[in-house]
């Protein structure tokens, strides 16, 4: 339906964007390995890894996912523009297109129209199979036949000026996502050597592990896993994935009570992003959190 799929102006420009950023962080994994090879890594390599995976890794799971997607909890401005601002330096998409499309998701879940289903269109098989994973990890950002309209599926954040400002400013807070690795590994290591190989571990090394743990709901959680609930899709709870996706990898859960806060369900699953959303409101910057009942 062409009222519910997002116009592309500029869809071959978009596309080697893409490539770009896709394409950057695999290559950095040659410099990674010479580095283990020569023996060269940096201990402040690993702690700027350290503080900007989580940072930008909990701005799209519990900000752009958990809070502005399926409002599973209430939060001052200035926490609302610094979920947004961390997503976005996360380079996983602007904040309102990364929000309409994954309600989209909601919406036909494993169904046409759902914008990354592995198993809608792909054919049977094996050769099916690998197709419809292919195109739920990575591929679907290259398909704009089903990207959601934003003013359909997320007028709330079109009609919010602060939030159409970070979306607006995209560009800029992916290069603050550059910028302040750089500038950690300069202060952590104290040369311009440490800067770089800061910004080559909690820039490039950071997106290339996030963005492939974020690819890695849609197609992984779609298809391999247990089932806790009988919900109407293929979405599936995948353990290990876990504490890397900060507990996104519940996602049968998450799909069954998709506005509940806490994916994890048990004591056993493990769930930073749960926990992150404890800690606000413990501290009084988040309240009328969602949680699913016990029973």
């Amino acid at each position: 339906m062409t009222d519910d799929v997002q116009p592309v102006a500029h869809e071959t420009r978009d596309r080697i964007i893409l490539t770009v950023i896709t394409v950057l962080p695999i290559v950095s994994l040659a410099i990674v390995g010479w580095q283990l090879w020569e023996q060269a890594l940096h201990t402040s390599d690993l702690i700027v890894f350290a503080i900007v995976y989580p940072l930008t890794g909990l701005g799209i799971t519990v900000g752009f996912h958990r809070y502005l997607t399926h409002r599973s909890f209430k939060t001052t401005r200035p926490v609302r523009v610094a979920f947004a601002i961390l997503g976005s330096a996360a380079v996983e998409g602007p904040v309102i297109s990364w929000v309409a499309d994954h309600r989209k998701h909601h919406t036909y879940s494993d169904e046409p129209g759902d914008p990354h289903s592995p198993h809608v269109g792909h054919g049977g098989g094996l050769r099916g199979t690998i197709r419809g994973l292919a195109h739920a990890h990575l591929g679907w950002l290259y398909d704009h036949s089903q990207r959601a309209l934003r003013t359909r599926y997320a007028p709330d954040l079109m009609n919010d000026p602060l939030i159409r400002f970070v979306d607006r400013t995209f560009v800029l807070w992916v290069f603050a996502g550059l910028a302040v690795p750089f500038g950690l590994g300069w202060a952590i290591g104290g040369s311009l050597h440490t800067a770089l190989t800061g910004l080559l571990w909690g820039g490039l090394v950071r997106m290339f592990v996030l963005h492939h743990v974020t690819y890695s709901i849609n197609s992984i959680c779609h298809f391999f896993g247990r089932r806790s609930f009988d919900t109407d899709d293929h979405s599936r709870n995948v353990a290990w994935l876990a504490p890397i996706s900060f507990g996104e990898s519940w996602h049968n859960n998450h799909h069954a009570y998709p506005t509940s806060a806490h994916h994890g369900h048990r004591f056993w699953q493990v769930d930073p992003g749960a926990m992150l959303i404890w800690t606000l409101e413990k501290l009084g910057l988040a309240w009328d959190v969602v949680r699913v009942k016990p029973a």
